[in-house]
């Protein structure tokens, strides 16, 4: 009895090496497909502007082989772990794989509910046309800009200081007049009558006297007008929600461990 029992083991044993060495075999395989190829070969003639020689393609193919050898031997090393290049890159790979999974294609009726749900988005704003006098918070702006103003009523002429965006603004939008004057600027610019001198008006750097020409209403664009930046919009909104809903769906698989005694 106990000789069939040896025998078995002796059997089992054999059996196990040949798995190992076939496995082993099979991690010395390399498989290039013919998508792989041709999907370099556009690559490299995006790149180049020109199809390849016999000579490139074979450098092309070889150069695969290469990669491949050395990211399995990089493997064996374990040269993969902790590595923060590597794990933003496949990070980012699922990322890409499930904002694929989408429809490329969504329908009319999806698009415009999207459209009527996020009108703000699309919403052109005013801009304005307009010249400026600008008096610097270093040499008595409000005093000098309240005097530039009485002598715009004379005739007289304007000793203003240099800004550094220039005199003159043609159809600006409110967006560009907030971030380059302030916001407490923008929000006593915006009500200011057109074709007449108003002012002193306070921005981050001084105070200004301000002549309107012009002024374009903001307004909604009707959605056949940017019909293709919806669908670009829509579809971008729905990658990233499939995304975060795979985030979601995987979270409470893991167990996150941070030390609490760690100081930022």
């Amino acid at each position: 009895m106990k000789y069939k029992v040896l025998i078995f083991f002796i059997i089992g044993v054999c059996l196990y090496l040949v798995d190992t060495a076939m496995s082993a075999d099979e991690d010395k395989n390399i498989f290039v497909s013919d998508q792989e190829i041709l999907s370099l070969i556009n690559a490299w003639k995006s790149q180049v502007g020109r199809d390849p020689t016999d000579d490139e393609i074979a450098r092309i193919i070889n150069n695969l082989i290469d990669e491949e050898i050395l990211y399995r031997e990089a493997l064996v090393l374990g040269l993969e772990q902790e590595d923060k290049i590597i794990k933003r890159r496949l990070a980012q790979k699922i990322t890409f794989l499930k904002e694929e999974s989408i429809p490329d294609i969504p329908t009319k009726d999806e698009l415009i509910n999207f459209f009527e749900n996020n009108k703000e988005k699309y919403f052109i704003q005013p801009s304005f046309t307009f010249i400026h006098y600008f008096f610097s918070d270093n040499n008595n702006s409000l005093s000098r800009a309240k005097k530039a103003l009485d002598n715009l009523a004379l005739n007289q002429e304007i000793l203003s200081d240099p800004f550094y965006l220039g005199k003159s603004f043609a159809n600006e939008p409110f967006r560009n007049i907030e971030n380059n004057f302030g916001p407490v600027f923008a929000t006593n610019f915006i009500d200011q009558p057109i074709n007449k001198w108003v002012g002193p008006i306070k921005s981050t750097f001084g105070h200004h006297i301000v002549y309107i020409n012009n002024i374009n209403s903001g307004y909604t664009p009707d959605i056949q007008d940017i019909f293709r930046q919806v669908e670009v919009d829509y579809l971008q909104q729905k990658r990233e929600q499939t995304v975060n809903e795979f985030l979601n769906s995987k979270r409470s698989e893991y167990t996150i461990f941070i030390n609490p005694e760690l100081k930022f």
